[in-house]
């Protein structure tokens, strides 16, 4: 029977994904460049066409390596994944009815005023954290890096002085015409240093199926990055797999095992010149467990699969250089594992004095109960979404959100245009990095977010991020309209998304 309900679950699965790729499918030839790399015509009747082929191709490498390769080469991944799925899907799915049938109603009432009261004790915060987790602080400094123009610029820099080691772990690299000049650099560079990519298979698939609105009529894409990159470069990358098409959405690029860029942005044309969002640049010991991090991540994708991974977890992590910067936490998400909102959710609930959230995707019922409540008693809350988000389901969902945080006095503001930033400020204690409020990022997917209490960053992250964005948005006042589709789209979210 258990055997059934899961080949059931495969089986829709795969059909979503197959939806998504087959639609239209027709046969065309594609172009060969000079270097004989295979690439989509940009015009013509072909190009649809060609487009989805290469899709269904995809679609069909990551099907066969979820559910058929996956069990053979990581055994343990492939139990603990859906595992993990049951486990915190059944637990959550009872939760968000306990909230929603007896729960939130008990918050009905007059909404109390702003107390402003003196923040947590942060130190003490910290210490409990080191329960709440069982994750111990390093030590580094963060710089933000607001938007595409500021990152980019600094990621393009860091690679050329590059002298022993690129490592980038990203959930898109895209194949439209920006990415294609950084994936050009690191290829020129290849011959100098050792280069690895660790792209996300199903998100890499989704993205490249789809152009950018500022994307030029005129690019020549290639059908995969895996064959761009084969082609005149040493680079070596590797596909993540997706067990039970769960995702590795993490965001890292380390240069020399020195510097580290943390945070949302995948590499593409979006995320340059088109979308809000946040990254950070970080250095100092903490680096050194990023680094092995992205080691055990590359190693599991790999042909010894669990083996290979395990074999890495075992290295022992290069030694610390002396203590510099202030204290940094790494938090993941991981199966079984779900320090980036266990973290977030206990600071909700011990927090005082005020709370800053940035993201694109609000749709964790615990999370919004969770702060209409510190709004109840007395906590100044703000939270900060897109006008115009990237996915359908995700943004009638996030009306839901926004209605029931109206309700319970929470201030809610739109970004112009599309913000992809993942950035909160509990009292004083900031996270970032690349997990969204949704239950894929949460509870499934891998991701990776830093935290500190240093008052230096607040200020930082206060000052280049959340003072700027709050005066360039539009505070709600009142109710959103929530279509039956918008209703529909919540069940989607919460159960599958």
């Amino acid at each position: 029977m258990k055997n059934a309900r899961n080949r059931s679950k495969t089986l829709t699965a795969a059909s979503l994904l197959f939806a998504l790729a087959l639609s239209g499918c027709v046969t065309a030839p594609a172009e060969t460049t000079k270097t004989g790399a295979i690439v989509i015509p940009p015009t013509g009747p072909g190009h649809s066409a060609v487009r989805k082929a290469a899709g269904v191709s995809q679609a069909a490498y990551i099907y066969a390596n979820s559910f058929y390769v996956n069990p053979v080469v990581r055994p343990v991944t492939h139990v603990a994944s859906i595992s993990s799925y049951i486990l915190k899907s059944s637990g959550g799915a009872a939760r968000r009815i306990a909230i929603a049938g007896a729960q939130m109603p008990q918050l009905r009432g007059p909404v109390p005023p702003v107390a402003y009261r003196e923040p947590m004790d942060l130190d003490e915060w910290e210490r409990r954290l080191d329960a709440i987790t069982r994750t111990r602080q390093s030590t580094g400094t963060i710089d933000f890096l607001v938007d595409g123009d500021e990152y980019f610029t600094r990621l393009e820099s860091a690679i050329d002085e590059a002298t022993e080691s690129i490592d980038i772990r990203t959930y898109i690299f895209d194949n439209d015409d920006y990415a294609l000049s950084i994936a050009d650099k690191l290829k020129q560079k290849s011959g100098d240093v050792d280069v690895r990519v660790l792209v996300d298979s199903l998100g890499n698939m989704q993205a490249m199926q789809v152009d950018a609105e500022s994307q030029p009529d005129d690019h020549l894409a290639p059908l995969t990055m895996k064959h761009y990159f084969r082609q005149d470069s040493d680079v070596r990358l590797r596909r993540t797999p997706n067990p039970w098409l769960t995702g590795d959405h993490t965001k890292t690029t380390i240069i020399d095992r020195q510097v580290a860029f943390v945070g949302g942005m995948n590499i593409g044309r979006e995320y340059r010149y088109d979308w809000h969002d946040l990254m950070m640049e970080v250095r100092g010991p903490v680096v050194n467990e990023l680094q092995h991090a992205a080691d055990i991540a590359w190693a599991r994708a790999g042909m010894l699969g669990d083996i290979g991974g395990f074999v890495q977890s075992l290295m022992p992590t290069p030694e610390e250089a002396a203590d510099t910067g202030y204290p940094v936490r790494v938090l993941q998400t991981r199966d079984f594992d779900s320090d980036i909102y266990k973290a977030q959710l206990a600071a909700i609930q011990n927090l005082q004095s005020f709370i800053l959230i940035e993201n694109a995707y609000f749709s964790d019922d615990r999370i919004v109960y969770e702060l209409a409540k510190a709004r109840r008693r007395g906590v100044d809350v703000r939270v900060i979404l897109p006008a115009e988000g990237n996915h359908g389901v995700l943004d009638l969902s996030n009306t839901i959100a926004i209605n029931h945080m109206l309700e319970h006095g929470i201030r809610v503001y739109r970004y112009p245009g599309m913000s992809h930033t993942k950035a909160a400020i509990f009292d004083g204690w900031v996270c970032v990095g690349s997990a969204n409020f949704d239950k894929l990022s949460l509870k499934i997917n891998k991701e990776l977010n830093l935290a500190t209490s240093d008052p230096g960053v607040a200020k930082a992250l206060l000052e280049k991020l959340f003072i700027p964005d709050l005066l360039a948005s539009e505070e709600i006042t009142s109710p959103v309209d929530v279509t039956l589709g918008a209703r529909i789209a919540e069940v989607v979210v919460d159960e599958l998304l």
